[in-house]
């Protein structure tokens, strides 16, 4: 063979073997990539081409799956009473991809998760169609139906928890959206979902988890527990040293207490009647790092507080000065809370001081209904010793029996409550948040802690009338019987 024609071999050899080597590189290493990438049309056409397993609350799917006209998706996702439930499923839609549980349980739902190999290697053999596992919620039916009705057109949001295990159940967030109109992939589906991404509502928001707000007085619960657990209030009923006005440490500004009698109060009297300046004064004797120390065992600056869903990271500033911890100690400056958090709080105090891990899915299952994958309670800190955590419910059992939360009331039920009207805006002039947070407890412990929060009651409702207690504790006290009759 002559030259040239040796360096065209070897030049047409090194060419296959590039392009052998191309495919075997496309074929093996990045095969599951390509596969897995979102602009694969292949890849969403076989998510859609069987139906999707189901999202539970009870006994009860609150999804399903309806075939397409007209699309090479073959299935999309329908729900039940989606509006109520947008806030625990999210949305799984041909056009828009997924959120929440739909998204973080995608795997379980297509049937495509590795625990499912099995189910999908048999049916290969015994023709079996494709089938999604399920995911069984947390959820109490009763308790999400009180709580959306509860809130109506309000913009607001309820969390409730089972303080003995931390189990979620109710989550609801005001307005909301109906996930089934933008399932598919039609002109329709894309024009519901332009309106409601780009609508002024925030429909789209989770404000249950993802939504922070200034807590106001429903803080002082936790002022409470800093200064019983650091030891600068013993007796909660033994007068404090509290002049009236009290100003702001180093500072000339006073106070402003919308009570009467909160000089010298005693720390259960103030929070009875929600004394700022009682607070304010406490919150200083803790100092600043006590009470950051507190505010972090109950929850506050966790950034990973996964439901499976995440949650905003309530805050408790770590740098701020004397007169503006007084403030944050009321739940204002720059305090800010979900109203999963506040749900928190109460939920330590009724468990006797010992915070659970929140959580919403309490087991995965196989399409044949075999379980794959159970949530164990999981205790998550120790905000208050025992003894303490009873001090501070006597104190908010107080509150609710002769102070601002009496609307929380229930006949044979020790129920604890805390109002919470939350100033924000320049110079605090937007309508207040309205809060209340509360748990009951029986003789058999306490099977549920609530927050609520009203961002915005409407028009009718005059700045003057909006309070905790008003709005939002009768919501709470509706969430909290529903549960109490759906156990019996």
């Amino acid at each position: 063979m002559n030259k040239p024609l040796r360096r065209i071999a070897i030049f047409c050899g090194l060419l296959i073997l590039t392009l052998l080597l191309r495919a075997n590189w496309l074929q093996y290493v990045q095969a599951e990539e390509l596969a897995t990438r979102k602009e694969n049309r292949r890849v969403q056409i076989a998510q859609y081409a069987s139906e999707r397993g189901n999202i539970i609350v009870g006994d009860k799917a609150i999804t399903g799956s309806a075939v397409t006209d007209g699309s090479d998706y073959k299935y999309k996702r329908t729900y039940v009473d989606g509006p109520m439930w947008a806030p625990v499923t999210g949305f799984a839609s041909q056009a828009f991809g997924s959120t929440q549980l739909e998204s973080l349980e995608d795997g379980i739902l297509t049937g495509n998760d590795d625990r499912l190999f099995f189910d999908r290697t048999i049916g290969m053999f015994t023709g079996e169609k494709k089938a999604g596992g399920n995911v069984r919620t947390t959820l109490n039916r009763a308790a999400q139906v009180a709580a959306y009705k509860g809130l109506g057109k309000k913009t607001g949001a309820v969390a409730a928890i089972d303080p003995r295990t931390g189990a979620i159940l109710a989550l609801v967030s005001t307005p909301s959206y109906d996930p089934s109109s933008f399932a598919g992939n039609s002109k329709k589906d894309e024009k519901a979902w332009v309106e409601l991404k780009d609508g002024k509502e925030k429909a789209l928001v989770n404000r249950a988890l993802r939504e922070t707000y200034p807590p106001g007085s429903t803080f002082k619960v936790v002022t409470s527990a800093a200064a019983l657990e650091h030891g600068v209030i013993t007796d909660v009923e033994a007068p404090t040293d509290t002049p009236e006005p009290f100003n702001l440490p180093t500072t000339r500004t006073p106070m402003v207490n919308h009570a009467h009698g909160c000089e010298k109060a005693s720390l259960k009297h103030a929070l009875e009647i929600s004394c700022n300046s009682v607070f304010a004064n406490v919150a200083d004797k803790v100092g600043r790092d006590k009470m950051l120390e507190t505010a972090e065992k109950f929850g506050f600056n966790n950034g990973k507080i996964d439901t499976p869903v995440r949650a905003y990271a309530s805050v408790y500033d770590k740098e701020m000065d004397r007169p503006s911890n007084s403030l944050s100690a009321i739940g204002q400056y720059n305090t800010a809370a979900t109203p999963l958090q506040m749900a928190m709080v109460a939920a330590a105090v009724a468990n006797d001081g010992k915070l659970m891990k929140p959580y919403m899915v309490d087991e995965l299952t196989a399409p044949n209904l075999d379980v794959l994958e159970k949530t164990e309670p999981e205790e998550m800190s120790r905000p208050l010793s025992p003894e303490n955590a009873q001090k501070l419910q006597d104190m908010m059992v107080s509150v609710v029996e002769n102070g601002t939360g009496k609307v929380a009331k229930i006949d044979g039920v020790s129920v604890g409550g805390k109002t919470g009207t939350a100033q924000h805006g320049e110079r605090n002039s937007k309508r207040p948040y309205a809060w209340f947070i509360s748990y009951a407890k029986t003789d058999k412990g306490s099977p549920v802690a609530v927050a609520v929060v009203v961002e915005d009651a409407g028009a009718s409702v005059d700045r003057e009338d909006i309070t905790g207690g008003g709005l939002a504790g009768p919501i709470a006290r509706d969430v909290m019987e529903a549960v109490l009759k759906s156990q019996g």
